[in-house]
């Protein structure tokens, strides 16, 4: 444990990129040596910046949701660690948040990765996430990759984000809610 103590240390001390991020650094993540689930999004908003805890905004509510598990479980590090592409905020762009910074991943997420031995399985939410973990075994969009989550089992389960700006996906693909979920929150049950 102190291994992953010394490297969240660093971590929270990060400042390689904050000459580009407009609040300024402060890397948002909760990982813990036991943590059996882990989930890679995109980058924390401008609430979770402010707060410094990990989906607390409305696209967490829904992957609570989403997940069937109330707030207490899923900030309990020893089931769920909670680690994003890019750690800190990155701005806004003209469509909404900018991606995530491309420093974080490279440098933090394999040595952090590392010292959670009990990992299970790891959630990709969105395409950010799940370019940089599936590479080229990803489909040729985000809509078919996630569709196909069962390719990418039992390692990785592929989710569309759970943004309210997804709506729209979620009423143009209602076999997310039918298929998708289901088997999400019983792999996810059998861990918890």
């Amino acid at each position: 444990m102190e291994n992953l103590n010394s490297i969240l240390r660093e971590v929270k001390n990060c400042k390689l990129c904050e000459a580009h991020l407009p609040l300024g650094a402060n890397p948002v993540l909760s990982v813990h040596s036991q943590s059996k689930i882990l989930i890679i999004g995109q980058a924390p908003g401008t609430k979770v910046h402010a707060t410094g805890i990990p989906w607390n905004d409305p696209s967490g509510n829904e992957l609570r949701r989403w997940l069937h598990v109330d707030s207490n479980t899923f900030y309990d590090p020893e089931i769920f660690g909670i680690m994003p592409m890019g750690f800190c905020y990155p701005g806004r762009g003209r469509g909404g948040d900018l991606p995530p910074r491309k420093e974080c991943a490279p440098i933090w997420h394999s040595m952090l990765s590392s010292q959670m031995p009990n990992l299970k399985l790891i959630l990709l939410i969105g395409a950010y996430a799940q370019s940089y973990y599936l590479g080229e075994r990803r489909r040729n969009n985000l809509t078919e990759t996630v569709k196909n989550f069962k390719e990418y089992l039992p390692n990785y389960f592929p989710l569309v984000h759970p943004s309210p700006r997804n709506r729209l996906w979620m009423r143009k693909n209602p076999w997310f809610e039918t298929e998708v979920l289901p088997e999400l929150r019983d792999r996810v049950l059998a861990l918890i």
